[in-house]
């Protein structure tokens, strides 16, 4: 604007400085000529200056428009400025407040959780402090069943001790030496517990079948209840032997192939028809020399 102006300003005054020289070339020529015209001159002279004057006055109108313009624009543009800054702060404080009011809704949030986090916490630490104790109650109760067991045990195996301490060893019917001979239910089990032989027990009928105990077949031949004796067949690997006149709590003894020791077959009650007892084979089966 201020170009403008200057511009202005210099073009007027360049106009004046062309003007002022046509009239002084104007002049001079037309000096000869006042004397002939002088009142046509003067008026003439007084139109061009009225012009020139208003012509200074309409350019100085025009600057003071422009100044008035470039004011206005000014003031508008700092109004716009400070309206725009305004908008900015405002929408920065907006912004600013949306992220501090979320952050503090995290926060919230998150002390919310820790506080749910720190009580359910507190809940499983109960319940694994009464779970403990209760375990504590049951170590105790199985400590105490623990001990009770061990001297139910420990009766149990002094009970089989005396019981194997009271067996006896005989010779077998085949002239070789009988291991320990059970006589009733409870021997045989203390047997079973020494763990030397396998142990089979049988009730064996007089029919005309056989019965199966382990890999021998029997088969009741007779029974003599006031004599206590009785008579049994029996087959193993494919051979058939028959034990005659046998008595209660003999061992009744045989070889099978692949055996160093005999089996033995022991009857402990004698029954009408009827033979009640066990058969002992070794564990180890080992070829006889």
């Amino acid at each position: 604007m201020a170009n403008l102006k200057t511009w202005l300003a210099g073009g007027a005054i360049l106009g004046l400085a062309a003007m002022n020289g046509f009239l002084m070339t104007r002049s001079s020529r037309v000096e000869a000529e006042v004397a002939k015209n002088k009142n046509a001159t003067s008026e003439e002279i007084a139109s061009v200056r009225d012009q020139a004057a208003r012509r200074a006055a309409a350019t100085d109108k025009t600057i003071d428009e422009l100044n008035q313009q470039v004011a206005a624009s000014k003031g508008q543009a700092a109004n716009i400025a400070a309206q725009a800054k305004a908008n900015a702060q405002r929408h920065a404080e907006k912004l600013v407040a949306g992220i501090v009011a979320k952050h503090k809704q995290q926060i919230e949030a998150q002390i919310e959780a820790n506080e749910q986090s720190a009580v359910k916490f507190q809940e499983e630490l109960s319940t694994v402090k009464q779970a403990n104790e209760a375990n504590q109650g049951k170590i105790q109760e199985v400590a105490t069943e623990v001990g009770s067991v061990k001297s139910e045990v420990a009766t149990a195996k002094t009970a089989i001790d005396t019981t194997l301490a009271e067996l006896k060893s005989v010779r077998g019917d085949m002239g070789v030496q009988s291991g320990l001979i059970a006589t009733n239910s409870k021997e045989l089990a203390a047997l079973r517990e020494l763990g030397e032989r396998n142990y089979f027990e049988f009730v064996v009928s007089k029919t005309s079948r056989a019965v199966k105990v382990g890999s021998v077949m029997m088969t009741l031949k007779k029974t003599d209840i006031k004599r206590n004796r009785y008579t049994l067949e029996v087959v193993a690997d494919d051979k058939r032997v028959e034990k005659k006149d046998k008595t209660v709590n003999e061992p009744v003894q045989f070889y099978v192939s692949g055996s160093r020791q005999p089996y033995e077959i022991v009857v402990n009650e004698i029954q009408k028809d009827k033979l009640t007892g066990y058969l002992a084979t070794p564990k180890l089966i080992t070829a006889r020399r």
